[in-house]
Order: C-alpha cells, then sequence, then structure tokens
C-alpha cells in the first residue's frame, strides 16, 4: 500500500483561536504583535484586517495607520506550539500518527485510513468541515509525500488531493516557496527567473547542490519522494492497537461497555495468533467535542483473557465521561510478553506465581488499591541491607542468587534506617540496655550481636555497621545497629533498621 501524507494548514491559527475565546471580536480587525528592537512586529493577522492592507512583519504603528479600530493582541513564546498539539491530539480519531509542523500547520499519516470515511474527499471533508465549525480557517492537501502534500495545502489554488505517483506533475507549476525553502533562497531563484519549480526540476542534482545548496536539493527530492522524510508523531505509535468507530455518537454505560467488549476480542484474537499477552492496556475515548480520555491498566501475568481484561478496566469505567457522545473508541497494548502454555499447569494442585488464578486476583486488587500497592521482591546479590532485594515487575522472573538466610533478618525493613534518639549501652562491643525511639523509651531485656556487615565499598565509601537484634520489656523485637567504630571522645550513632514479628 502506498503512503499517503495529509498536510493540514491553519493560515491564522492565533487570530482564529482568539475569536474563539473571544465571539464578540468576529468580523473586527485584530492582529498579534510581538516587540522586536524597540518596536512592535505583527507575527499574526485575521481576515478582516487583511482587507486593509496589514500583513505580517509590519509595525503596529503602520497597521494603525491603515485600518481604522484595529485591536492589538501580546503573543507568547510556544502558544502556537500549544495550540497545535491540542489540535493534533483532536486530529487523533482520524489517524494514530499526527505530527505538529510549526509553526501553523499539522502533517498526518493517512495511509490506509481514508476508507473509514467513504475515501480520500469525504475524509477531507469531514476533517475539514469539523475544524471549520470549530472556528479554524484551513487548507488541506493530500499526496505520496510529506513535502508534495505540504506544497498543495500552502501554494496550490486547486488539486488539494493529489493522486497516486502524480506528485511530480502537481508540483511543477507552484512556487519554490512550496518546497519549505529559505526565504534567501526563493529570492535568489526569482532573481534567475525560476518562478515555478517546473524551471529547475529536470537540472541535474549535481548542478542544483553547486548552485543552490544541499537544502534546495534535499526538500526537492523530498518532495519528489526520492529522499525519505519521517514523521515525528505526537504520540508513539504501539504495534498493537484497534480502533472502533461509532456510527452514532454514544453516551450510555452499555454500549461503552459493548465498545470495550469487541475491542477486547478484536486485540485478544490477534495476541493469541501471535502467542502473545498483554502485560499492559490504555482504552481510549474521543468525543465529537473534541475532548478525550483514556483508562490504563496493568497485568502481572501476559493475559489474553477477554473477560480478565474487561474485568480490570470495568473497575475504572466510571471515570468515563461522555459528555455529548463519543464518536471512537481505541485500545492500545503496549507491552506484550510470550504466553506459556503449560499442560502441567492445568493439573497443578497448588498454584503458584505462574497460575493465571493469581495472577488475575492480584491484577483486580491492583485495579482497586493502585499499580504500586503490590511489589515482588527477589534477592539481590549484596551483603549491604539496603541493596539485597529489588522489584521484580514480573511473576515470572526467575530470582539470579539465593535468599540468605544463615543469619535472621526483619519483617519490615525501614527505608532509609532512622536514628535513635538516645542510647546506652556498656562499651565497645555490647548491645544498647535502653534507647528512645520516636519520643519512646525502651528498655531492653534480651539482645543477641553483634554483626558486623561491612560497606560496599566498591560502590561508595561510608562506615561499617554493628548490628543487634534487641528485645524491649513490652516484647518488642528490633534489629538495631551503631555506625562506625566506638570512640570514647566521639558520640555514638545508633539507627533503627527494622522490626521483627
Amino acid at each position: 500500500m502506498p503512503k499517503r501524507f495529509l498536510s493540514i494548514w491553519f493560515r491564522r491559527l492565533l487570530t482564529d483561536w482568539k475569536t474563539i475565546r473571544q465571539p464578540d471580536l468576529k468580523g473586527k480587525s485584530i492582529v498579534f504583535a510581538r516587540p522586536d528592537h524597540g518596536r512592535m512586529l505583527i507575527v499574526a493577522v485575521n481576515a478582516a484586517a487583511e482587507k486593509y492592507g496589514v500583513a505580517e512583519g509590519m509595525t503596529v504603528a503602520d497597521a494603525k495607520v491603515i485600518a481604522p479600530n484595529l485591536e492589538v493582541f501580546d503573543d507568547k513564546d510556544g502558544r502556537n506550539l500549544k495550540l497545535l498539539k491540542g489540535l493534533a491530539e483532536w486530529c487523533l480519531r482520524y489517524t494514530p500518527l499526527v505530527a505538529i509542523d510549526a509553526p501553523d500547520g499539522l502533517l498526518l499519516d493517512v495511509t490506509g485510513c481514508t476508507h473509514l470515511k467513504g475515501g480520500e474527499p469525504a475524509y477531507i471533508k469531514d476533517l475539514v468541515t469539523r475544524l471549520k465549525a470549530l472556528g479554524y480557517d484551513v487548507r488541506p492537501g493530500i499526496a505520496d509525500t510529506i513535502g508534495c502534500a505540504w506544497a498543495v495545502a500552502h501554494c496550490a489554488d486547486s488539486g488539494l488531493i493529489v493522486g497516486e505517483n502524480e506528485h511530480r506533475t502537481a508540483l511543477m507549476p507552484l512556487p519554490p516557496t512550496a518546497l519549505r525553502l529559505q526565504g534567501d533562497l526563493v529570492h535568489r531563484l526569482r532573481q534567475l527567473g525560476l518562478y515555478h519549480i517546473g524551471s529547475f526540476i529536470h537540472m541535474p542534482k549535481s548542478v542544483l547542490r553547486r548552485r543552490f545548496g544541499a537544502d534546495m536539493v534535499l526538500r526537492l527530492y523530498q518532495a519528489l519522494g526520492q529522499e525519505e522524510e519521517f514523521l515525528l508523531p505526537l504520540k508513539e505509535p504501539v504495534a498493537y492497537s484497534e480502533r472502533l468507530s461509532c456510527l452514532e455518537p454514544v453516551r450510555t454505560r452499555p454500549a461503552i461497555e459493548h465498545a470495550l467488549q469487541v475491542l477486547l476480542e478484536q486485540m485478544c484474537k490477534r495476541l493469541y495468533v501471535e502467542g502473545l499477552g498483554a502485560r499492559d492496556a490504555t482504552f481510549s475515548w474521543y468525543r465529537i467535542d473534541g475532548k478525550n480520555g483514556n483508562i490504563d491498566i496493568g497485568t502481572n501475568h501476559p493475559s489474553q483473557h477477554v473477560e480478565h481484561l474487561f474485568k480490570l478496566f470495568a473497575i475504572k469505567l466510571d471515570t468515563v465521561a461522555p459528555g455529548l457522545g463519543i464518536e471512537l473508541f481505541v485500545l492500545d497494548v503496549g507491552k506484550t510478553e510470550p504466553v506459556s502454555q503449560k499442560q502441567s499447569d492445568l493439573w497443578a494442585a497448588q498454584p503458584g506465581l505462574n497460575s493465571d488464578e493469581v495472577a488475575e486476583l492480584l491484577d483486580r486488587v491492583a485495579g482497586r488499591t493502585g499499580n504500586k500497592s503490590i511489589n515482588r521482591y527477589l534477592p539481590d546479590d549484596h551483603y549491604w541491607p539496603e541493596r539485597n532485594t529489588r522489584v521484580s515487575d514480573s511473576l515470572l522472573e526467575e530470582p539470579t542468587s539465593e535468599w540468605r538466610t544463615e543469619r535472621p533478618r526483619p519483617i519490615q525493613l525501614l527505608q532509609p534506617p532512622e536514628p535513635i534518639d538516645a542510647a546506652l549501652a556498656l562499651t565497645p562491643d555490647y548491645p544498647p540496655k535502653m534507647f528512645i525511639y520516636r519520643g519512646q523509651r525502651h528498655v531492653v531485656v534480651n539482645a543477641d550481636g553483634p554483626e558486623r556487615i561491612e560497606h560496599e565499598w566498591w560502590l561508595e565509601e561510608g562506615e561499617h555497621r554493628d548490628y543487634y537484634i534487641v528485645e524491649d520489656e513490652d516484647g518488642g523485637r528490633y534489629w538495631v545497629f551503631r555506625s562506625g567504630h566506638y570512640d570514647a571522645d566521639q558520640p555514638q550513632h545508633w539507627f533503627i533498621h527494622g522490626f521483627f514479628a
């Protein structure tokens, strides 16, 4: 399937946006300006101001002479990019690949998408009609290459839809500005009498490069499809995505659930064929008023189970606000893993972490309490207590080392250790007889230790620790340590690092 690209030029982006926000400005002459060397230069003009001869690059003082009742608004850095980002998100309902074309346009990869609206003419008509209904004056252009689509959108008087393999013919009558060239280069071309691309399109590449530079050659050959040009999409595309367009906007919970069910069945069927399961998924919706939203879920085990994934989404479906109606649903799966089909798992008497039932239970708990509420820890090959465990994001990951069981360890470890306000101990190798922790006094009746743990000097510098297991008179058992060697002339630093059962 040949590539097809759509360029959308917002001819009066800033002034249209201002008129949308302030409808009373409709029909009035307005401009946006910004300071430049002590004067205000116009950077955006609406149609009403253009009728008086006001143009971009003119000073505000000159414009006010020729345009009565001209209203001037201050421009801000990045405002146009912020507007384009919002418009790009709105265009995701037409294609998943949308890129910002600064300063006043968007680029869409519409390959394989236009048939959903009945073909390219109907596709463009629907998109442009809705953008104009929002209040934006736009010009579209569609072609086999990004450069040609941009050229016809900005410079062509007609023929905004360029047929397949007809981009060379479409470029011939257009001016050099259609190639997105710098102003000084366009001026040079005009001085040489090259007013149309057809005047130099047949020149050898070496001649063009020698006389006009590499940028000229690159832009021309990109428009002709002889040099690669790629979009930088606003939303990173995922390998597994399903879209469902609604014939009529939907607002009810049953309709939303039905759309989710259909998308999950399509996605899981696709994953099953490839032997994969979803580890995360995003259910997105697009409303007819331009707003959108999404729900994210994650799984502890790769899943192709439609019912299980539906239950995870159903927990959060109350957050869906359909507004005036939803016209498009999208299901994306960003992370997948192979699904292990072990016959022995079906007959396992005691399901473990590789059990689908256990994984689905954890998914439902995480869906209600948050993904960070459940963690799985594996042993790590370190002696330092803060480093001897690591968090795993998979239930099936095998540990690379064994748990250390030669010494008792607390069931709850404090990260980081908390200082003890005061500790009394016989020196130098005796455990504390009393200590104060969080304002509460603890009298030690039993103790075991010391256990010295040296700092991992190859990772960072620091003092060793002498650990003790102590029990107070109320039966509480704590893991405490003294940092560094005992020194009668210096205060001792004691810490509590954990709690035993």
